[in-house]
Formats: structure tokens, sequence, C-alpha cells
């Protein structure tokens, strides 16, 4: 392989700032430093600044954190508030159906609501001083392979100062070759590098498909008094109303500092109604009269969107290749039963750093030898979590009250239920032609519904996003087929990109060029990088590709 671009060098590199490679820099640093190893270390992230990126309801089950920090309160783990206790309701049109059952997975007394964004802010601090070399504002945009066999070689960042037909401008900066022995991907769910390395080599050919969710989320101010005075100290989950029966979903509402709350709603993704609309289902959750009392009089100042894999442990891919390791969100470890994914983020990229390590001191970085990796997730708590929960969304997009039959025999039989392995369908294959999809699910769209202050519409929530994408540069979001879109996707789904993404990208306009016609137009600007649109589309006419390094979503407080 040879090039004229920049290179440099690194025993192992991290990609992305997420919980599973933050704790997988630090375990990795503990574990050189007790080996009295030395070792060139460095974590790039695509986001402004660590923690930019990082979008989550979220509930810290601690128990990866103590085995990584054992005093992590003490150095100062940015805690918003502990849990006390569970509250779990059903909505139907206009009650509220308290369930006194809570599922063992859902109990979350005495685990943490946190800020991811600042929680990642604090990890990578902690990381930085042990000796990791972190750059903010750098995308991986492409894998670098070895031209002789299939191995892993490191990445290639993203060219800046781009203009939009792709040719440099006077503050052109290149692209740069960052080589390392062994390359740790963290990109979350649905990550661009992870779905190259798998057309190149299959690492999900074994695999059932990955299912995901989209969830916006919210943090809401709210006033003295609130509704919500009567819920804190507990977290809240809901069911029901408005996805109803048929869709994977719910929402949530967790207690925050400072008289704030934590609100989102997630949507499965393999939902079969073309019409729609993600963000309205989320504005009819947040107009429910239950969950209206709690938040009356308070005032949305940050929002996002981002997906989640909920496929489950049989969807995961192969974990290791040649020279690379996947962890986190990107390999599908999330636990779905319990509704949480960063402490099992977290000890996939600690068990991770324990066998690169190995790797390293034999000189040995195979998949063969880096395979020490998902032997130990067999051998620990982490497999345990999530194979508990490997039929768990499978029931759940169960239509009707047969979904209940199966996750309770879930439930009782350590999540195996009436047959294991059940099977999944791929996300982007379930929607139904408009005429075939039954009664629409797309809701209001009257604008007066919006009052801008605590309903909001879709471009108000990329506003309060603080998402930033330099205009003048290459778009990447990449429609494939633009005759598709308007000859087949809209006869069969009315276009459904406009509803299914959360920061209205895509817009249908009339098509200058063709009296009566129309096009979808791309506004790149307004991307949470959710990647939704990437899975949903039926046609698979859509791809989500990195954007320049330090665009996108600045969260601070979500």
């Amino acid at each position: 392989m040879t090039n004229e671009r920049e290179q440099i060098s690194f025993d192992v590199l991290f990609v992305g700032a997420g919980p599973a490679n933050l704790a997988g820099a630090i375990r990795l640093m503990q574990a050189a430093k007790e080996k009295n190893l030395e070792l060139e270390v460095a974590l790039i992230e695509k986001g402004a600044e660590l923690g930019s990126h990082g979008i989550s309801g979220a509930i810290l089950n601690p128990v990866a954190l103590q085995e990584l920090i054992p005093d992590y309160m003490e150095k100062g783990c940015p805690v918003e508030t502990t849990i006390q206790g569970d509250a779990f309701y059903y909505l139907t049109r206009n009650r509220a159906i308290s369930i006194p059952f809570i599922p063992r997975y859902l109990h979350n007394k005495g685990y943490h609501v946190i800020s991811l964004a600042k929680f990642n802010q604090w990890m990578g601090a902690i990381a930085e001083d042990m000796g990791v070399n972190i750059f903010p504002g750098f995308a991986g945009k492409k894998l670098l392979l070895d031209d002789k066999n299939p191995r892993v070689l490191g990445v290639q960042t993203g060219e800046k100062g781009l203009d939009i037909s792709g040719k440099p401008k006077s503050a052109f900066e290149p692209a740069m070759d960052l080589l390392a022995k062994v390359t740790v991907f963290g990109e979350g769910a649905r990550g661009s590098l992870v779905k190259e390395l798998d057309s190149i080599m299959g690492i999900s050919m074994n695999s059932m498909p990955q299912a995901y969710e989209t969830g916006i989320k919210e943090v809401i101010a709210l006033p003295d008094n609130s509704g919500f005075e009567t819920m804190k100290g507990r977290s809240l989950h809901m069911l029901g109303h408005p996805l109803g029966m048929g869709t994977p979903g719910g929402g949530f509402v967790y207690e925050m500092k400072d008289k704030r709350v934590a609100l989102g709603y997630l949507v499965g993704l393999s939902y079969e109604e073309p019409m729609m609309d993600i963000y309205d289902t989320f504005m009819q959750f947040k107009r429910h009269p239950f969950v209206a009392a709690l938040i009356q009089g308070g005032k949305v100042i940050e929002q996002g969107a981002r997906t989640v894999s909920t496929g489950g442990y049989f969807s995961m891919p192969k974990l290791v290749v040649d020279g690379g390791v996947l962890v986190g969100g990107c390999a599908g470890i999330h636990n779905v039963p319990a509704l949480k994914g960063i402490h099992v983020s977290m000890k996939s990229g600690m068990l991770a750093a324990g066998a690169i390590l190995e790797a390293l001191v034999e000189g040995d970085i195979s998949g063969d030898r880096l395979a020490h990796y998902p032997d130990a997730i067999e051998k620990s708590w982490l497999k345990s979590e999530l194979y508990e929960g490997r039929n768990f969304y499978q029931a759940l997009s169960r239509k009707g009250v047969s979904k209940f039959f199966h996750l309770g025999a879930q439930y009782v039989t350590g999540g195996r239920g009436f047959r294991d392995r059940m099977p999944l369908e791929d996300d982007s294959r379930a929607l139904k032609p408009v005429n075939d999809s039954g009664p629409g699910m797309g809701g209001s769209k009257d604008g007066a519904a919006y009052d801008g202050v605590l309903l909001v519409d879709k471009l108000t929530g990329v506003y309060l996003s603080k998402t930033i994408h330099r205009e003048d540069q290459p778009p990447h979001l990449i429609i494939h087929d633009m005759d598709l879109c308007v000859n087949v996707c809209f006869p069969r789904y009315r276009h459904p990109c406009t509803r299914f993404c959360p920061g209205d990208v895509y817009e249908v306009v009339e098509n200058e060029d063709k009296e009566g016609g129309r096009r979808i137009k791309l506004n790149p600007s307004n991307c949470f990088h959710c990647k939704t649109c990437d899975v949903k589309d039926p046609f698979n006419n859509i791809t989500w590709t990195c954007p320049e390094g330090g665009d996108g979503p600045g969260y601070t407080v979500v």
C-alpha cells in the first residue's frame, strides 16, 4: 500500500469516543502500566469535542464503571441523580395504567441518571491523563486494509475544506492515514466503517439481521412545583400509546439535576406503516394527558436523535478480524430488555483491551489471537446479560397480545421462550405499500400543535441540538438513484424518508426540469447523525457517510 498522504502509526487506534472505546482505552493503559509497557495509543472522534455526539437517556448501571474506576464518585463522575425506585405504565389513548409487576431487568434502584455528553467528557479526561492521544474533530472515513490479505491496518481520516463539488478550497486539509497494529471500532449503532468492513469480510454473514430503534430525546427544564414532583426519585417507563401493540418502542422520563428531566421516546424501525412519522409519534407521546401533566410549564433546552442496536445476541457480528476489534453499539452489544447499553458497552471495551494487550505482547494480532476477546465475553457477566435478552426484541415485535405470552415465556425461561433463536426481519424490508398498510399513524401535522417552548417542531429541534455542518461541502448523505425515489418509492411508499427522518433532511420539492414533477431535496445540515435513513430506506438507496470531522450535533446535556 503506497500513497502520498501523511501516515501516523500507533500500537492501538480507537475509532469513536463512546463509553465502549473510552473504557477500553482506560483499561488498556491500566493493564499496560501494570506490565510496565509503553504503548502509543490514539483515539479519534468525529464530533467537535468529546461528548458532543453522545446522546442518551441515560440510566447507568455502575457495575462496569466500578470495575474500571472503583472510586469513580471521588474522581468526580458527573452523576445527575441516583434512582430510588421505578414506575411502569401502559398508556391508552387517554389513560395511564400502572403496571404493578416490574420485570427484574427494569429494577433501577441504586443506578445513576447521567448526561452521556458529560460522562464521555469525564472519561476522556481520565484517558488523556493516562497517556491516550485524543483527537476530536477527526472522522474515520475509510478503512485501510492490507492489499495482500484482508487485514485491517487502520483508518483514513476525511478530507476537510472541499467545496460542494469535491474540489479543494483554500482551507483544504488532506486526509491522513492513521495506522495501528490493532484498530478498535466503537462507532455506535450502524457504524459506517463497520458497514464497509462487513461488505469486505462478511462479519455478519452468520448472524441474524440487526434490528434498530430510533430514539428522540430531550432535556426539559421544569418549573417549580411541576407535575413531576410526585415522581421524584423514580425512573418512569411507558409502553402503549401512540404505538399501540404493533410496533416495539416506548417512552421514559428520568430525573436530572436543577429541576430538569430527560424525556425520550423510541420507535422500533420494524414498523410497517409507511405514513408513520417518527417525530410526530414522539409529539403524540408528549401530548398524552399523563405525560403532559408531568412536564406542563416546562421548556425544551436540548433535543437530539439516535438509533440503537436492538437485535440482541444472535444479531451480533463477528467481533474480531485480523488487526481489528468491534466493541459497543457497532457490535450490537446492548441489554435490550433492560433498555441499557452503556455498562455493557463499557464491559466489551474492557474485555477487548485485555485481549489486545495480550496479542501485542505476543506479537500476534491475528483474528485467531484476538478471539480471546469474544472468549472472554462468553465467560463474563456480559454474556449472561446479553443472552437473557437474545429473543426479547423478536417477542416485542409480535402483533397483538401474543407478544405478552412470548415475553412472559422468556422471562421464566431465562430468555429462551417458546422458540430459541426467534426469526428477525431486516428493518428495511418491513414497510408495506400504502394501499396495504392499513390505517395511518401520521397523527396531526397542524402547526398550531407546536408552541415553540415545550412542543417544538423538527427544525427547532435541530437548532436545540446545536447541529452545525459547513454548508459548502459534499453531501454526506448519498441518494444513489434519484429516479427510483420518484418513480418507484413514491407510488409505493409516498417518500417515507420525509417522515422517518427526525431532522427534515429529506424534502419533496418541485422538479424544475419537469413540469408537474417532483424530486427529493437534501438538507444535510439538519442531520443528527442518527442514521435512521441508512437503516429504514426500503430500497437501501440511501447511504450515510461521515461529514467533515467536527460537524454534527453539539450535545452538552443530553
